[in-house]
């Protein structure tokens, strides 16, 4: 019973990882390519990580809340790493009504927010300043984003896109998905520096992170001819 009772979960655990890679890829060539409310190739262009949360839950009553789940990739010498598994929860309190799912895309900006996330486990607020990003097809250069800001957060409910608040909110390693992909407890640090090589079941999702990057640049280098 006990062994049918792990592959029964094993089972789950593997659709909900495939799932939720499936959604991530969705996720980020739509909010990446949207040409007027999308991120901004600059951004994209300097991202040292990139982590997609789908259908970020949001709300409550009395205590509000966040959670999900998600994966991330980091910038390696040889390209981009595997994807590491995160979850995400906490929030603020205030009178919330409503539960409300969200796509976020973080964007980790400088090597500071990337040690952060390489630490497996670190709360967006005195460690690690998050922002909403600016939106559109280019940053303003009038905006400060470049040397304030660590991680900027990108969001998406209902087909509108706004920055997201995630002060207070605890990203940390989801052990349970990548026992379940790669088969054994590997720490973020092994994934996100490359150390792993990445499983059959990822391929599209970081196929979509190398275009999504590769793109931003070209767009971006042209538009600087352009200048």
């Amino acid at each position: 019973m006990g062994c049918l009772g792990s592959l029964g979960w094993a089972g789950e655990q593997n659709k909900d990882v495939t799932e939720r890679l499936e959604k991530a890829t969705d996720v980020l060539n739509q909010m990446t390519s949207a040409p007027d409310k999308g991120i901004p190739e600059e951004v994209l262009g300097g991202a040292k990580c990139i982590a997609v949360i789908p259908n970020l839950v949001k709300g409550g009553f009395i205590l509000g809340g966040k959670h999900g789940r998600g994966v991330a990739t980091c910038r390696t010498e040889d390209g981009w790493s595997a994807p590491a598994f995160i979850s995400i929860g906490g929030g603020t309190a205030g009178l919330q009504i409503g539960i409300e799912g969200i796509d976020l895309i973080m964007v980790i900006m400088n090597h500071k927010g990337m040690e952060q996330l390489l630490s497996s486990k670190f709360q967006l607020s005195g460690e690690g300043s998050a922002a909403a990003g600016p939106v559109g097809r280019h940053a303003s250069a009038g905006t400060d984003w470049k040397m304030d800001a660590e991680v900027l957060t990108y969001s998406r409910s209902k087909g509108i896109f706004a920055g997201l608040t995630l002060d207070g909110a605890v990203i940390e390693q989801d052990s349970d998905s990548t026992r379940s992909v790669y088969g054994r407890d590997v720490s973020f640090q092994s994934v996100l520096q490359g150390k792993v090589s990445t499983p059959e079941i990822a391929r599209d999702f970081m196929r979509a992170v190398r275009e999504t990057i590769h793109k931003a640049k070209a767009e971006e280098a042209h538009e600087g001819t352009d200048r």
